[in-house]
């Protein structure tokens, strides 16, 4: 890393003074063999072991790397150990706020230090994602040619949110949620070590157990709310960090959702699976979650309706209509009280008999479309309204359902290459069983039978 002058004198005063840096950055890992989890990343010979210069690959050298997991799984924490170890020259990047320009700048530089002094450069590049695909590009040349070794971090899905031949160029190395038996290391090392705690407080069973549950995996989010626990303990002359204590400095847990990344499409996709599944109570855990991180109610009511038509469909007819007026209230009202309207159309739906035989009705027509199963109208359901359509035998023979008993014609309507093809086949569920008795006097009669 090539720190500016203020950079150098923050890092030696956080050195010199370490109770002003937060916990969570004065218990980072200096070294591989102090980082807890992703062992499967740590095996030796691994691309990181290597770019600390752990082992040689002769002229396969290291590889450019791409670090994707979950905030607080030690994405940037495994760049900093890379940043203290490595004998290469470390940049680190941050794409909130670096352009084109800076990564040209990096680059340049990169390979004037290769050519002018045989010194390779490790460019970290933190939130990648967040980087435009134009953006992404300068990179390219970079990283195929080995101008630099590229370590990019990022929370969001890289097929989606990295263009491709950046990922052809580069290792996806995929980090892991931390076990609770992880964060509990993490946790004992900080109330004790002498860059931590040091033995201030202790942390007894149910308070661990507490922070275990609110970190959801992360490690920054513990040491974060052990830290605001250790202080009120500490400023009320407490020698251990009480539950009281800690559920009073950590107002709530913090929801683990992104609405921009993979926690909005998997928690989404987790909503839409309880309500099909009939689960009312997983059903609103979801709801909850999208709710709490602020997630857009229109989304949340789009998602309700599209429900009520795949998952319930004819079972229950009124659903749909249940679901747009809940989506319609929603757009009048917002949140706060928007949750309820939500609420009440989750558990509708969930509750509901459930049928996904018009999804599957429609998807089996288009089927046959897309396969050329669409042949010529029949001439007597063409249109006879223009000069000349009785000529061509348009409309000719067409029988007017109104002027026959139970206003249904015996005559083909399909075009002959899908003519007998059934697509609707309801179940029996709820309402749909009515109609499935009514479907089959209807064919019957449309059969002539």
């Amino acid at each position: 890393m090539e720190p500016d002058l203020f950079t150098a004198a923050a890092e030696d005063r956080q050195e010199r003074e370490p109770g002003n840096s937060p916990l969570a950055v004065r218990m980072r890992p200096r070294v591989l063999d102090e980082v807890v989890g992703q062992q499967h990343l740590l095996k030796q010979g691994s691309p990181l072991r290597r770019l600390v210069g752990e082992g040689s690959g002769g002229p396969a050298g290291p590889s450019s790397v791409i670090l994707w997991g979950p905030p607080g799984t030690g994405k940037t924490t495994l760049a900093y150990v890379v940043s203290k170890a490595t004998n290469k020259r470390f940049v680190e990047l941050s794409a909130i706020t670096a352009g084109v320009k800076e990564v040209r700048a990096v680059i340049e530089s990169a390979k004037r230090q290769s050519g002018g002094y045989d010194r390779e450069t490790v460019l970290f590049l933190d939130e990648i994602h967040r980087f435009s695909k134009a953006q992404q590009d300068s990179l390219l040349p970079a990283v195929e040619n080995r101008w630099v070794t590229l370590i990019a971090a990022t929370t969001e899905n890289p097929y989606f949110s990295i263009i491709s031949p950046l990922l052809s160029r580069s290792l996806l190395l995929t980090l892991e949620p931390l076990s609770d038996d992880d964060l509990r290391g993490v946790l004992q090392r900080a109330l004790t070590h002498e860059r931590g705690l040091a033995g201030a407080v202790t942390l007894p069973a149910d308070s661990e157990a507490h922070l275990l549950r609110i970190a959801g995996g992360d490690a920054r989010r513990a040491l974060t709310a052990l830290e605001a626990g250790a202080g009120s303990a500490i400023a009320k002359g407490e020698a251990e960090i009480s539950l009281g204590t800690l559920e009073e400095s950590v107002d709530r847990a913090a929801v683990k959702y992104d609405r921009d990344g993979d926690q909005h499409y998997d928690v989404a996709s987790a909503l839409i699976k309880s309500i099909r599944g009939s689960d009312v109570d997983a059903t609103l855990h979801y709801l909850a979650r999208m709710i709490e991180a602020g997630e857009d109610p229109r989304f949340i009511a789009r998602r309700l309706m599209i429900s009520a038509s795949e998952d319930v469909g004819m079972a229950d007819p009124t659903a749909l209509q249940t679901a747009v007026a809940a989506a319609q209230a929603v757009a009048m009202i917002g949140f706060p009280e928007a949750r309820i309207i939500l609420s009440q159309a989750a558990i509708a739906l969930a509750l509901a008999p459930k049928s996904n035989a018009a999804y599957l009705a429609i998807d089996a027509a288009l089927a046959d479309v897309r396969k050329g199963l669409a042949g010529p109208v029949p001439p007597h359901l063409r249109d006879g309204h223009y000069k000349g359509a009785a000529k061509l035998g348009h409309a000719q023979g067409y029988r007017y359902p109104h002027d026959l008993p139970g206003a249904i014609a015996a005559q083909q309507y399909a075009p002959d290459e899908v003519h007998g093809r059934r697509y609707y086949e309801p179940t029996r569920y709820g309402a749909e069983a009515r109609y499935a008795d009514v479907l089959d006097r209807v064919r019957e009669r449309l059969a002539g039978e």
